[in-house]
């Protein structure tokens, strides 16, 4: 009963508000198989070096290359390059700013499976006790957007994966410009103290994982997830990795 419930309820919003794709205006998903067959799905990962990121090796565990063992991410699954296609960019805006397409969600979420499956990292292994936890949104633009765009993405990333989210660790205490419309210096600055441990939440409740993946839309310089990382490893956890649709540079 509740199974036909939701289909006639799904039914009546499609017929009073149709999906369109957002890369040919075909009527019936914000994405469609043609269009999403044009993107370039990486089959590898990168290292989180903002210059020249070296590809890995398809065998190797660990997500950094010499250059970049300072960093506080342990690695970085991306699906998509950021500038590479005007669909990519247009997919991600969407499901950030108006009109607001939070049921870009799933489509988004397919194409990170995808990535994790080309790049073979789709295993027991991999997602062995761990955890997706979301970046988090300062109250400001949460209560203006009325959802945060990377918690819709990792609820996505879990009924797939099978694997738990916790979106009450991290909270952002500020609210910030958007990254992406400043320089690298003025990135770093942005996001000093930024983030923190909610102290209403046990750490316990975290501590029992052995991996942590912070899950957002988009990696640019790597700041947001640096600091959050740092947060994390402040209170005792080793291995902080990032879920980003794509990756700009």
């Amino acid at each position: 009963m509740n199974n036909s419930i939701h289909k006639f309820k799904k039914s009546a919003l499609d017929l009073l508000f149709p999906k369109f794709c957002l890369g040919c205006q075909q009527e019936g998903t914000f994405l469609c198989e043609d269009c999403r067959s044009l993107l370039d799905i990486s089959e590898f990962n990168y290292c989180l070096c903002n210059t020249k990121p070296l590809r890995l090796p398809l065998d190797q565990t660990t997500g950094k290359c010499p250059r970049c063992q300072n960093k506080k991410l342990s690695g970085l699954y991306f699906a998509l390059p950021y500038k590479e296609k005007f669909l990519t960019r247009k997919l991600i805006y969407q499901f950030k700013y108006q009109p607001y397409l939070k049921n870009l969600a799933n489509p988004l979420a397919s194409i990170l499976i995808e990535h994790f499956i080309k790049s073979g990292k789709n295993t027991n292994e991999v997602w062995k006790n761990a955890v997706l936890i979301p970046v988090p949104l300062d109250k400001k633009k949460l209560k203006i957007r009325g959802y945060n765009q990377s918690e819709e993405l990792a609820n996505e990333l879990s009924t797939i994966l099978k694997i738990p989210v916790v979106s009450n660790v991290l909270i952002k205490t500020k609210s910030t410009p958007p990254q992406m419309e400043l320089s690298k210096v003025e990135r770093e600055k942005n996001l000093i103290d930024a983030f923190t441990i909610n102290k209403n939440c046990a750490i316990s409740e975290i501590a029992q994982f052995s991996k942590i993946f912070l899950v957002d839309d988009v990696y640019t310089t790597g700041s947001t997830m640096e600091h959050c990382a740092l947060a994390l490893r402040g209170s005792g956890v080793k291995s902080v990795w990032g879920i980003t649709i794509a990756r700009e540079g």
